[in-house]
């Protein structure tokens, strides 16, 4: 998917939400559990009842390796039937992957390829060459971590490099890669007050921004410095939208939920650019 069939999903759906497909066994409504494929079928409840309000789905893959082969394959086949049933959805692979040049290759073949992911989330720590394997899939997105939703982000993101705070020199140098355009940033909801200068740096990168809901990120804050020219933000939910209910009615509160979140956010699209 392009990043302008993106904006074009985002004015037509007035939402630039994207749902969290954190399954966690222990949460899901306990009548689920007698089925084949419990994740997969929890998954499939919650797209059939969100699909029109989202623009993105964003498996985080650590929910699924923990069940080990079972959770791999129900995550294959929700990425395959959100492919073939809603193929204007963005996919994210919420899996933070990096490592040396060759390793990093593997990787994004697995998500790019394989279970034909849109995007992957990827960790900067080690620097270009395990960026740029990711990077040179054509349509497809890298989404570095920048400055992230948790209290560690402190511990090093926010310390200066030489002139620049840790986060900055990261969206300053990956900016000038190779098939930069393809990059794309994650920037934590509960760090609003930072999105000013953010924007300074990448004026018109899409920023996938999780934490709002049940980390205590606002919406209304992030926008009023996040948003870019080309909107440029997919604001993420998971516990608030897909635990919302564990009784038989899951999926309809899901979908409670997330059109509250895409009436919030029509409004402020049609504040900000009149769509």
């Amino acid at each position: 998917m392009t990043t302008q069939q993106l904006v074009a999903q985002i004015k037509q759906k007035k939402s630039f939400l994207c749902i969290g497909l954190d399954v966690d066994l222990n949460k899901i409504p306990a009548h689920l559990l007698t089925l084949e494929d419990p994740i997969f079928e929890f998954n499939r409840a919650i797209i059939d009842a969100t699909h029109h309000l989202c623009v993105a789905y964003k498996p985080n893959t650590a929910f699924y390796e923990a069940y080990g082969i079972k959770g791999w394959q129900a995550l294959a086949k929700t990425i395959s039937y959100i492919n073939k049933e809603y193929p204007e959805i963005f996919t994210i692979a919420d899996a933070k992957r990096g490592d040396i040049g060759n390793t990093s290759t593997m990787y994004a073949k697995a998500f790019f390829e394989d279970l034909a992911f849109d995007s992957v989330t990827v960790a900067p720590y080690m620097g270009k060459d395990s960026v740029e394997p990711f990077l040179a899939f054509k349509n497809k997105h890298t989404i570095m971590l920048a400055l992230t939703s948790n209290e560690g982000a402190f511990d090093f993101q926010t310390k200066k490099v030489g002139e620049l705070e840790l986060y900055k020199q990261v969206l300053e140098t990956s900016k000038n890669w190779k098939n930069a355009e393809n990059l794309m940033y994650v920037v934590g909801a509960t760090k609003a007050a930072y999105f000013k200068e953010i924007r300074k740096i990448v004026p018109t990168s899409f920023l996938l921004v999780p934490g709002v809901g049940a980390q205590g990120g606002s919406l209304q804050e992030v926008c009023k410095y996040g948003l870019s020219e080309n909107i440029g933000l997919l604001i993420n939910s998971s516990r608030g939208i897909i635990y919302a209910s564990k009784g038989i009615d899951f999926a309809i509160i899901a979908a409670e939920k997330s059109k509250e979140l895409q009436t919030e956010m029509e409004t402020i699209l049609k504040e900000f650019y009149g769509v």
